[in-house]
This record gives C-alpha cells, structure tokens and sequence, in this order.
C-alpha cells in the first residue's frame, strides 16, 4: 500500500525514475481498487451503460489518471527510453505487447 499512496504523493512527478516495485505494485493496487468500486457499483445498479464501469469507477478513473501517466512515464525513464514511448499503445494489440515487455524489463 505504500507504494500506491506513494505514486500518488508524487502525481506530477514526470521526471525521475520508477523502478519496477514502484510501477507493479501501484498497478496491482490499482486494479483491486477498481474491482472493489465496480462491485460496489454493480450491486447499486450504477452502471453506465450495460457492460460499463459505473459512477464510482469513473470518478476514481478520473482520480487516477494523472498519477497512473506520471508512473507510466518514470517507468519508461527507468528503462532508458522518453516518456513519449506511450503512444506505442496506438499500434493495435502488438503496441500493448511490446509496452508491457518494456514495463517488465530492469
């Protein structure tokens, strides 16, 4: 947990480095989180559309959205590559693969 609140501590911190703890924890934190507040929204019949994240899961997107970049930035930062190597996500499914081998390496 400390390493979650500590990437949100460091919200604007775009610069610097994320080791791998830092960037992995956060992320699995995060996604807990969500699944927590998307039951909890289901079970209130929050749902945005038939099959989309309620209300509580939207605002804690919102929330986590700046946070969550500057991580994936630092991240980046920690492997020797420039925090602009996110737009790789535009490449369909093979820009998602090469991106998490980037997250996993040292």
């Amino acid at each position: 947990m400390n390493w979650y609140l500590a990437v949100l501590k460091n919200y604007v911190g775009f610069s610097g480095r994320a080791r791998r703890m830092e960037y992995w924890m956060f992320m699995i934190v995060n996604f807990f989180v969500y699944a927590g507040l998307l039951a909890i929204d289901r079970m209130m019949g929050h749902t945005a559309f038939e099959y989309g994240p309620g209300v509580l899961c939207g605002l804690y997107s919102v929330v986590v959205a700046l946070p969550w970049l500057a991580v994936v930035f630092r991240r980046l930062h920690d492997t020797d590559r420039t925090g602009l190597w996110i737009f790789i996500h535009m490449l369909p499914l093979i820009g998602s693969i090469i991106f998490f081998i980037f997250m996993l390496m040292d």
